[in-house]
């Protein structure tokens, strides 16, 4: 076969497989998949209000989402649904200030671990594998960024 000929199969296979970025601060290839496949509006809506519905639901969770969006709670899941359309799909709707939303509300380590822990079950339970992976890698990267703004957990800066 000749190279033109190898090129084509192998950006095929690589089109099939989803592209790979590489970390050079962890060593380790990143797979980068297409947000769109696989993810529709309709999801992104079953995904919010499923999360959600737990989330209130949850003893540690719930009285902290109690307290902050009382009788806002129809706005704060619409704003999540743009929230996670902007994410997955680009849409851009969501015009937030998350580190702000969240300042204030006496937020834990452990409350993000228990907030990651439903959404990735609610995510495997109603997404297919790859479509799961793209939404809990969101979720995680979120919260990470969310505990680095809040000044809590592991990666936290710590200022003299």
């Amino acid at each position: 076969m000749t190279r033109a000929g190898d090129a084509i199969i192998s950006g095929e296979i690589e089109q099939e497989k989803g592209t790979l970025a590489h970390s050079a601060a962890t060593g380790r290839s990143i797979p980068i998949i297409s947000p769109a496949e696989g993810v529709s509006e309709e999801l992104i809506r079953e995904l919010v209000e499923t999360f959600y519905d737990r989330v209130i639901r949850d003893p540690e969770l719930g009285p902290i989402f109690h307290k902050a969006l009382s009788g806002r709670w129809s706005r704060h899941l619409a704003l999540m649904v743009d929230f996670w359309s902007s994410i997955a799909l680009r849409t851009g709707r969501y015009q937030g200030k998350p580190q702000a939303a969240h300042f204030g509300l006496q937020l834990t380590p452990e409350l993000f671990t228990r907030w990651l822990s439903l959404f990735e079950a609610t995510a495997h339970e109603l997404c297919e594998p790859d479509v799961a992976d793209f939404f809990v890698d969101r979720a995680r990267r979120i919260a990470e960024s969310l505990q680095i703004g809040l000044g809590i957990g592991p990666k936290a800066l710590r200022l003299p």
